[in-house]
């Protein structure tokens, strides 16, 4: 409990960052845009996002799923679900909510769809809350994750470097002590778990590294 508290307390605290940095680091939006097209969203259909933050992911779902779908986003921390709700009340959106709730024991039944981006790397076992998401999936839905990682690039090997500092320096202070090695590494771990599982548990998948490969994006179908 310790641990949670001192994550979420680390992530409201900078929640008003954080949400500057969701909305207006470069590119990014173009890549949350392309991530919901490979959702493969209809209007009327309901999708889930895991850890969704202070809502940055909110509008692209709401365009794909229309004024008859509805989004549900989930998230630990109050402070950042304030932001989410803030977003949602500005624009008026009567199908679109967010609740208080922990990705990996979400409390939904189905959907027709789930989102998860810069999720997976945070969790304890996040091969296990995959499974869990597409144990409620009915066949033909649809599970899609984004996540920041090392690139992969020859020319920008470099800049790993820089994104290890970062990872490390933006590690809340509760979970930082627990890593035996690398942040980056353990990061690129959990990160692999939770694909191996898409991989395992759904086809269609549809994988890149965008970002100046510094993002892997990875989406499927369950199976």
């Amino acid at each position: 409990m310790a641990d949670l508290e001192a994550v979420t307390g680390y992530y409201g605290r900078w929640a008003s960052i954080y949400d500057l940095v969701a909305r207006y680091t470069p590119g990014l939006a173009a890549i949350r845009a392309r991530l919901a097209d490979e959702l493969d969203l209809e209007p009327g259909e309901s999708v889930v996002e895991m850890g969704c933050g202070t809502g940055a992911n909110l509008p692209y779902l709401r365009e794909r799923v229309g004024h008859s779908g509805q989004v549900l986003g989930l998230d630990l921390t109050p402070g950042v679900l304030q932001h989410a709700r803030n977003r949602i009340e500005r624009a008026g959106w009567k199908n679109v909510g967010v609740v208080r709730g922990d990705a990996a024991r979400p409390p939904i039944r189905s959907a027709d769809a789930i989102l998860a981006t810069f999720v997976v790397g945070m969790l304890d076992d996040p091969a296990a809350a995959v499974e869990g998401w597409c144990d409620r999936l009915p066949q033909g839905s649809r599970i899609g994750l984004l996540d920041a990682r090392r690139t992969d690039r020859r020319l920008l090997a470099p800049a790993n470097g820089l994104f290890r500092a970062f990872v490390l320096l933006t590690a809340p202070p509760g979970t930082r002590l627990r890593y035996e090695e690398s942040p980056a590494r353990v990061l690129d771990r959990r990160i692999e778990a939770a694909r191996g599982v898409l991989e395992d548990r759904c086809t269609a998948i549809t994988s890149a590294r965008v970002g100046l490969g510094f993002l892997d994006l990875s989406v499927g179908t369950v199976d």
